[in-house]
């Protein structure tokens, strides 16, 4: 029988082993963390009753995936939560702007800038489901939809800072910026609009789902079905070669590209183990957790009601802010990025008191503590809000990477996603996923599509390897 070992239990590995055990392969995960899960798992980090997203907790890709309705993650215990509002961007003044899964609303709020909202966000909205079969694969394949495809580049492949022009507002132009910030890079260069028009198409046609109980429940799901197809899991060994694994037929590697190459050793490729030393990551988050009485006091109101708020401030702060973080400085007013998931999700709440999700972009690897600045920040568009703080938990880019190896020097989004490896992650091959080594392929966030806890990572990596056998 064909025998596969997974290397890392986040929802890619999960992902990539359920994929390889429907296919009647012997799986076994080994993770080397006492709980299963990477990025996807839950916990009270602040007081008791109130549960709180590790790291990931806003999923815009994942419910429609190709991976979740294959494996019917709904049937096996996932349900989806939905905030009122997508996401928020509240300005100084009570001013603000706010998208819901309605393209025409939102651009009905938006004034003048609504216009080039939905000429935008409207013929992409309609073909959602082509584009997203698109840009959930690697950027190098033949096509199914290309003029799909080719509508989509065309506003991905601007700067945010020029393609936030089309919206004319102040508000609408913020709106766009803040959710292009989620690529973790500067907004005035090549490509970066690509993150923000995939999220913001995303909202209009899914909406920024959150999973009930807590985004733990995604990995539970994974976890249920692939135990149905019998897969073992492993958890607290840390892996450090291939030579411990007893010579499985596949090895699925779900760690960074130099942890991958560690693990290899030589029987890597020169040329495979150069390119994953030199694969490079973005910034890094400082997350805190916060208790809060009552909920967050939004000057905005259309904030009050928004399952994601980003803090930024104008589109010309919030790049001003990207590109300091870029360049290694720390901003005095960060860009900080507020989750409401118990605005969706009452259960993760006790009593009127709610887990707020919360963090700043900082540079790689910083060493200061950034509490202030992210507490100051809500504290800015929501005057009162240090009053209801009840409990804080922070992590820092250190105790980030500590938590998951992945997140080398706090990259949460495990790599830059700068032109070249927006293409050619995690090097320049026709297969992103293989590693050199008969057998062994990698299959975390630093592979095609990218991050998110929507596990289409470890699934084409999967099939990619179910295909070569």
């Amino acid at each position: 029988m064909t025998t596969a070992v997974v290397v890392g239990s986040g929802p890619n590995g999960l992902a990539a082993a359920l994929t390889l055990a429907a296919a009647g392969v012997q799986v076994r995960v080994i993770e080397a963390a006492d709980t299963l899960g990477g990025g996807a798992r839950s916990s009270e980090l602040t007081l008791p009753g109130l549960i709180h997203d590790e790291c990931s907790g806003i999923h815009p890709m994942t419910p429609d995936s190709a991976f979740a309705q294959r494996f019917d993650l709904a049937g096996a215990g996932l349900t989806w939560r939905w905030a009122p509002a997508e996401f928020a961007h509240p300005l100084d003044g009570g001013r603000g702007a706010v998208a819901v899964r309605s393209v025409a609303e939102t651009a009905a709020g938006l004034g003048a800038g609504g216009r080039g909202w939905q000429r935008t966000f409207g013929p992409l909205t309609e073909r959602f489901d082509t584009i997203s079969e698109e840009f959930l694969q690697p950027v190098l394949h033949v096509p199914r939809h290309p003029l799909h495809l080719a509508r989509f580049g065309a506003y991905a492949a601007l700067p945010a800072t020029l393609l936030a022009h089309r919206f004319r507002t102040p508000e609408a132009e913020a709106l766009f910026t803040g959710v292009a910030a989620h690529a973790f890079r500067p907004l005035d260069t090549l490509l970066s609009s690509a993150m923000g028009v995939a999220l913001t198409t995303a909202a209009h046609a899914v909406g920024w789902p959150v999973a009930e109980g807590g985004t733990a429940a995604i990995r539970d799901a994974i976890v249920r079905r692939a135990a149905e197809h019998g897969v073992r899991f492993e958890t607290g060994r840390r892996v450090t070669s291939l030579d411990e694994l007893g010579g499985p037929d596949l090895v699925m590697l779900d760690t960074s590209p130099a942890a991958a190459a560690r693990i290899a050793g030589a029987r890597m490729p020169r040329h495979v183990r150069r390119a994953y030393l030199r694969y490079r990551h973005g910034p890094g988050a400082f997350k805190v957790d916060f208790a809060v009485e009552g909920g967050v006091p939004w000057a905005h109101e259309g904030s009050r009601g928004a399952g994601t708020v980003h803090l930024g401030g104008s589109a010309a702060e919030t790049a001003a802010a990207e590109k300091d973080v870029a360049a290694g400085r720390m901003p005095q007013r960060p860009f900080v990025l507020v989750g409401q998931q118990y605005l969706a999700d009452k259960t993760r709440s006790a009593g009127d008191v709610h887990p707020l999700y919360a963090y700043a972009h900082v540079p790689a690897g910083f060493t200061g503590d950034a509490t202030e600045a992210i507490t100051a920040r809500i504290e800015q568009f929501a005057p009162g809000f240090r009053d209801r703080i009840r409990a804080t938990h922070v992590r820092s880019t250190t105790e980030l990477s500590r938590y998951n190896e992945n997140y080398v020097a706090g990259d949460i989004v495990t790599g830059a996603n700068d032109p070249r490896q927006l293409v050619f992650r995690p090097r320049p091959a026709l297969d992103p996923y293989a590693t050199g080594v008969p057998g062994v392929y990698l299959c975390s966030a630093a592979t095609p599509p990218g991050a998110g806890a929507h596990g289409m990572c470890g699934y084409n990596a999967a099939r990619r390897a179910l295909t070569h056998l």
